[in-house]
């Protein structure tokens, strides 16, 4: 078995595959302790389970003694299906998947966490399933119709009614069908956090240097979640660059904390 940067010593990584509703195999890293508790992290957008957070916040969860898995949604990372834009919804039942998995097996999901996007997709998940007592959203949106133009342009709407699709150049390639984006212009994460229980334990973490979304997002979901945690770390940038056992430390703090 390869070294795993996040991996903490004497906690071997095990590789797991769920299968979705959709019969597609999500691949996933579980960081086993032996406990009965699992936290499951989620990456974000045109991400991976093997993103630098993912690893780091894997590894400080399972020197607690907590079990942590990480997986990649349906096409990414080595997940099977095609990537799509949106699909927040759908990301959120294959976070679905890894939850029935583990409780499958008779283990407890003591938490879910998710960076960026998946921040988005803990959140919508707890809206929905209301099955796991605390949900950590790293860096997630608030609004979705924000951010759209900064990735792709300007009269986006106009283009995609006419050709149907978009297709994003440069490092990262990827197409945008219209069913995709309006996939993400539907997703109403004001209307999802009113859904979330009181008796789930929410915490947002956000970088107030954050050049992607801004700190702003996390001031509007601590205003309307039910019971919720907000944490701002000074200097930091969404990927967390030079925060990382910052933000390691407050999630760690706040999973120990509870329910």
């Amino acid at each position: 078995m390869a070294a795993d940067p996040s991996s903490s010593p004497g906690n071997p990584i095990e590789r797991i595959a769920v299968v979705n509703n959709h019969g597609e195999k999500l691949l996933g890293s579980l960081h086993e302790t032996g406990s009965k508790e699992v936290v499951v992290l989620c990456h974000g957008f045109r991400a991976s389970k093997d993103h630098e957070i993912m690893q780091n916040l894997a590894g400080a969860i399972t020197r607690e003694g907590i079990s942590a898995v990480r997986f990649d949604f349906t096409g990414n990372g080595e997940s099977e299906g095609s990537f799509q834009y949106g699909n927040y919804q759908r990301e959120a039942d294959d976070l679905h998947a890894v939850v029935l998995y583990f409780l499958g097996l008779n283990r407890v999901v003591k938490a879910i966490l998710g960076h960026s996007k998946g921040g988005n997709v803990v959140l919508l998940y707890a809206s929905r399933y209301h099955d796991v007592p605390i949900v950590v959203n790293v860096s997630g949106r608030y609004d979705l119709k924000k951010g759209i133009e900064e990735r792709i342009g300007k009269g986006f709407m106009e283009r995609i009614k006419k050709e149907g699709f978009i297709d994003v150049k440069g490092k990262d390639q990827y197409r945008i069908t219209e069913e995709s984006l309006m996939d993400r212009l539907s997703t109403d994460m004001h209307a999802a956090c009113l859904s979330i229980e009181k008796n789930c334990r929410v915490l947002t973490v956000h970088g107030s240097e954050d050049e992607i979304i801004p700190v702003g997002d996390a001031l509007e979901f601590n205003k309307i979640i039910p019971n919720h945690k907000l944490h701002v770390i000074e200097g930091a940038d969404h990927g967390y660059t030079k925060h990382q056992v910052d933000l390691a430390e407050v999630v760690v703090e706040f999973i120990k904390a509870g329910p």
